[in-house]
Order: C-alpha cells, then structure tokens, then sequence
C-alpha cells in the first residue's frame, strides 16, 4: 500500500483517516479540499486543479483524501488502494453538524483562509452549507463507487473497522 485514495461523503472522517494513515505510511497526504478551495471560497480552475493533483499523483507513494469528480480517474488511475468510507448516515451527520459547530464556535481556518460561517452552515443549499451537501451527497456515492469497485477497494463502515484497519496498518 503506497498510493491510497480516501473517498466518502462528507463529514464520514475521510480527513482524519488519509491524515493519520499518511503519518503511518511515512508519506505525503494532500486534501483535495485544500487544492481547490481558493482564498474566498474561490473554486480553482479545472485545468490548473487537474495539474497540481497530477503533479501530486505522478509521486511514488501519497494519500489523497476526497471526491471530485474533476480528478478521480488521474487519482484512482494511480491509486493502489482505496478506501471508501461508507458510513451510515445518521453517523455521518452528527459527525458533520459536530464539525461544522466548532469550525464556526473557533472560527477556525480551514483552507487559504477560509472559515465556515453559521449562515452558510444553516443554510439548506447544498452549494452553500455543507451540512446540506453532505446529506445530499450521502447516498450519491454509493451508486458512484459502487460502480467503481475493483479489488483494490477497502469499504469500511464503522469506527470499529476505521481502527482495525489502521491498526493492521502498523506503526
């Protein structure tokens, strides 16, 4: 295992996963969040998004860690495990309102800059909130991946098997 892509809705601990299975692999970890969201929430042009995570694939060994369509195949071209953490919605979304919560109480930088607010938070358009976007895009994924699935694909839907999995991962 030298190349894996973490995939899953948000707010499913992808983050958490690619970082500490990066730090046991001895590798680089790139969040595709932190590639694309510009300064002011500014989206990054496909073409220079596609390079710089291109760039960051061409490596011998990473984790990547997010879902977007724009590079999958130049991430799971190259990606020698994937992890799909499939976890149960109600998981997902206490995981992400708890999230989400401290990120506006901290006021917490995320990317480039940029803080979520509690109007965006609240807000009931998946463009905007992420909490709108993670439940949107829960099921979504399932049909995505699921038709994407080869033998490289390690689907883990708990906390439990997030742990045993990185447990398996050695130190």
């Amino acid at each position: 295992m030298q190349r894996v892509a973490v995939v899953g809705s948000s707010g499913a601990g992808k983050s958490t996963l690619a970082l500490a299975l990066a730090s046991r692999l001895g590798v680089p970890c790139l969040e595709l969040d932190s590639v694309f969201h510009q300064p002011g929430w500014t989206e990054l042009d496909e073409p220079t998004f596609r390079s710089r995570v291109g760039a960051f694939v061409a490596g011998e060994a990473w984790v990547v860690d997010g879902n977007y369509s724009r590079v999958r195949d130049l991430v799971l071209t190259r990606a020698d495990t994937v992890v799909w953490l499939r976890m149960p919605r109600p998981l997902v979304m206490r995981q992400v309102l708890w999230r989400t919560s401290w990120r506006v109480l901290l006021r917490r930088d995320l990317w480039n800059g940029n803080r979520e607010s509690l109007r965006k938070a609240m807000s009931t358009d998946p463009r905007t909130s992420i909490v709108a976007w993670a439940w949107q895009m829960h099921g979504k994924y399932d049909d995505v991946y699921a038709s994407l699935m080869d033998d490289r694909w390690i689907v883990l839907s708990s906390r439990r098997e997030v742990a045993a999995f990185l447990a398996g991962c050695g130190a």
